[in-house]
């Protein structure tokens, strides 16, 4: 498995697992291809893909999240269905994270349905914890955030 984090030669496999993503956990398509090509290109964002095999088995994005000082935004955290259990989400997550630390975020936030089970496990074992809403998303009903300093220091 290697993790990449994606550039613009890399937006077909990067729009192909957003929609799985959209399809698979039930959500309205909310990326247009300017925000795509944004995190693809965009210092402040990023979009990380697995490759398993050369072939995309999961992605993460970043962006930012300019209402809160410091702090960032984990979206669409993916694994294809054939790709799980391999620690892919883990791996993703962690070069996300690394990334927000070395743009010096001091948080990362992020919002989940209730009937993502496995995505919750993953985040709160890795230490997010639940916070107050902090987005007008209507199809969220979880917020959480991550310290990442008390990690780093």
């Amino acid at each position: 498995m290697k993790i990449i984090r994606a550039t613009p030669s890399q937006r077909i496999e990067a729009e192909l697992l957003l929609n799985e993503y959209y399809e698979a956990v039930d959500v309205m398509k909310r990326d247009t291809p300017a925000a795509i090509a944004g995190y693809l290109s965009d210092e402040s964002s990023g979009l990380w893909i697995a490759f398993v095999n050369e072939l995309p088995a999961g992605c993460v994005v970043l962006r930012p999240l300019p209402t809160i000082e410091a702090a960032t935004e984990c979206k669409r955290l993916y694994v294809r269905p054939q790709f799980r259990g391999r620690g892919i989400a883990e791996a993703l997550l962690d070069a996300m994270e690394e990334y927000a630390l070395e743009k010096a975020a001091n948080w990362v936030y992020l919002d989940s349905k209730d009937d993502l089970k496995d995505a919750l496990r993953i985040y709160v074992r890795r230490g997010y914890q639940p916070c107050a809403r902090y987005n007008d998303n209507p199809q969220a009903t979880v917020f959480l955030r991550k310290s990442l300093r008390s990690a780093a220091d």
